[in-house]
């Protein structure tokens, strides 16, 4: 029976863009389906008194040279955003519409490479708009339905749910209740969802 994993992310998040350029590979090799749930780290962060790693300058030197080490592990682009840490709430609730016009995958890598590779500042409009046409969305629409009331409790109900279910970073995987966290857990995860570990 085919397993449902919880993937629980922001686009802010350096191992949140990791993590989801190997997610679905990993689904379709263990015969699993994934949860896109984009969330509010800063809002975690808050409710569980944790902080984000370049808050430590060692550690925030750290976390700069593991991540190109695992996107060149990966085989992805990467390069270290000039607009850091990213106000991630647009960018969030344009994945979730664009979950909801069924192309909220396709979007999400989008907005991630755009942001974690290119460059480019998805808190702005104007660049939500391009990476939605870039997928084959209309841009002005999908910047519309950001704002409808359904988008954005949806966007809160991802960050008390994750919140509830004991998260405090990301990303953040559930298979019903078992909690892998953080990018490096992907073959935990991977290891769990074939059996190898219970």
């Amino acid at each position: 029976m085919s397993k449902t994993v919880d993937f629980f992310w922001d686009p802010a998040s350096t191992y949140s863009y990791l993590a989801a350029t190997q997610i679905e590979d990993l689904a379709r090799r263990c015969d699993a389906q994934i949860n896109w749930k984009p969330f509010l780290l800063g809002k975690v962060f808050e409710a569980t008194g944790n902080k984000m790693p370049a808050a430590l300058p060692s550690k925030g030197k750290y976390l700069f040279r593991d991540a190109r080490m695992w996107a060149k592990l990966y085989g992805v682009p990467f390069r270290f955003p000039k607009i850091f840490p990213l106000n991630s709430v647009l960018a969030s609730r344009a994945c979730l519409a664009a979950a909801n016009q069924g192309k909220g995958v396709e979007f999400s890598l989008a907005l991630l490479k755009a942001y974690w590779a290119d460059g480019q500042d998805p808190s702005q409009p104007e660049v939500v708009s391009a990476i939605a046409g870039s997928v084959g969305l209309d841009g002005p629409a999908l910047l519309a339905a950001t704002q409808e009331p359904a988008v954005k409790d949806a966007l809160r109900a991802n960050t008390e749910e994750a919140i509830r279910r004991g998260a405090f970073g990301a990303p953040t995987f559930y298979v019903d209740e078992e909690m892998f966290w953080g990018n490096d857990r992907l073959g935990l995860l991977e290891a769990y969802l074939k059996g190898e570990l219970s």
